[in-house]
């Protein structure tokens, strides 16, 4: 079996900020024109006007994700200054309404409107999705199942979406809860086989439930039309480093799985409704919390996981020379995710909703070549 690249590709997806009122603003049409002239296909409105995300090309390896997302976060917050708009990066934003905002015109996301009606127009959350090149489609489906297990585990590492409505949640990712009404969105189900899946979505086109796979949002999915799997289960995080952190963990487990998989051995899979359970944990509670151990069939510190977690993809974060990206997962353990630094800032501001959405936009920079130095940190 030849080795698959195991390439990457990462999306973000910003929020578009009044710098005086700190609400989305509905002003992507103006930032697009000129951002594609310089990124070209790697710019794109989302359904939301108040939305724009950022693709990668295809990536080598983590270095090349980091000078990626760097270059693209640099552009279109100089963009956005030059609009007289801020760029944040969170899963929510903290107070704006979804009611207010604009739909991008655009014949996909009128018939997303038509179909969802209310449901896609409350839709106003921003995720990160990691792609991970693996040409061959009956291997990259065992990947894709065994991968499952470590959902929640990347889900906690990412939560970055205390807020909603001006209110604080009590969640530390809101934004899975809001994506969870739409069909076809959370954990998948196994297939066991390429053809399995073909046969899932010829049923689901042929009884005009999607036009085509790009309809089916689920946490991880076989990219309808690149050789990828797609991991979209996390919140977007608020700083370079943290969205190069998860995309290096990303493809490191996966490389672990092949690896097992050369030897003969395989991951253990459990129930599709026990790691929900895990996932709804790490929506709740992020890093804060417990996961269940399955194998052991008890609660365990979400740090102790973590701790397992590194050391699981220990022996293949050489060879991708990602050592030092993976490992800074314990910078997120010791200063908190951006859920917890945002409700950090609230309760400092004594529940000033625009000073959080101000941390946001500053940490969105953080570690970016930006002649404006930040006023604030993480500590």
């Amino acid at each position: 079996m030849e080795r698959p690249a195991f390439t990457l590709g990462v999306e973000e997806e910003f929020q578009i900020i009044d710098p005086d009122t700190r609400q989305l603003r509905s002003h992507v049409q103006q930032i697009l024109e000129e951002g594609r002239l310089v990124l070209k296909e790697k710019v794109k409105p989302e359904m939301h006007q108040s939305v724009v995300e950022i693709g990668t090309g295809i990536c080598k390896n983590i270095q090349e994700v980091r000078a990626d997302v760097g270059e693209m976060r640099t552009e279109i917050i100089r963009l956005s200054k030059k609009n007289g708009m801020r760029v944040a990066s969170a899963g929510t934003h903290p107070f704006s309404n979804w009611a207010d905002q604009k739909i991008f015109p655009d014949p996909r996301y009128d018939s997303v409107v038509e179909e969802m009606q209310q449901l896609a127009r409350a839709n106003l959350i921003f995720g990160l999705h990691v792609h991970v090149g693996i040409k061959d489609r009956a291997l990259a489906f065992q990947i894709m199942n065994e991968a499952l297990y470590f959902l929640p585990h990347l889900l906690a590492l990412s939560t970055n979406s205390p807020f909603w409505l001006g209110r604080n949640t009590g969640l530390k990712s809101f934004r899975t809860k809001v994506f969870d009404r739409f069909p076809r969105t959370g954990m998948p189900e196994y297939f066991e086989t390429p053809a399995e899946f073909d046969e899932f979505v010829r049923i689901l086109v042929g009884t005009n439930s999607i036009d085509n796979g790009k309809k089916i949002w689920w946490d991880v999915r076989p990219h309808p039309f690149f050789e990828t799997i797609e991991f979209r289960v996390c919140d977007v995080p608020m700083r370079l480093d943290e969205t190069v952190t998860l995309a290096a963990l990303f493809q490191a487990i996966c490389v672990k799985l092949y690896k097992l998989r050369l030897q003969n051995l395989g991951f253990r899979r459990y129930r599709r409704a026990l790691i929900l359970e895990n996932k709804w944990r790490a929506a709740r509670y992020g890093i804060e919390g417990k996961l269940i151990d399955f194998g052991k069939e008890t609660e365990v510190p979400f740090k102790s996981l973590v701790a397992e977690m590194l050391e699981f993809v220990d022996d293949v974060v050489d060879e991708l020379g990602s050592r030092r990206e993976v490992e800074a997962v314990n910078w997120i353990l010791e200063n908190g995710t951006g859920a917890d630094r945002q409700l950090r800032v609230y309760e400092a501001s004594g529940g000033d909703l625009k000073k959080v959405v101000d941390y946001i936009c500053e940490e969105t920079r953080y570690g970016l070549p930006i002649e404006t130095p930040l006023t604030r940190t993480a500590s």
